[in-house]
């Protein structure tokens, strides 16, 4: 995939399902999960933070955004 492909929210929401919400994450923890969609993961980790779907402080990521899966 294209990084430009990431520009949907739809596919962020998708993206964003991979991480529990309530759960804290480092870097590099958070990069490993981006690597197994894509290579360019710091641009897709970028599209993330500024759509909402995750936050960032102190060198933590977090889930802040996106739908809830029932499953």
């Amino acid at each position: 995939w294209s990084s430009d492909v990431y520009s949907s929210d739809l596919l962020l929401d998708h993206v964003a399902q991979r991480f529990d919400i309530g759960v804290y994450y480092t870097e590099p923890e958070v990069n490993s999960i981006l690597r197994e969609l894509t290579d360019d993961y710091v641009t897709v980790r970028r599209y993330l933070i500024d759509a909402g779907f995750l936050s960032r402080e102190a060198g933590r990521y977090w889930r802040t955004g996106g739908s809830v899966s029932d499953e």
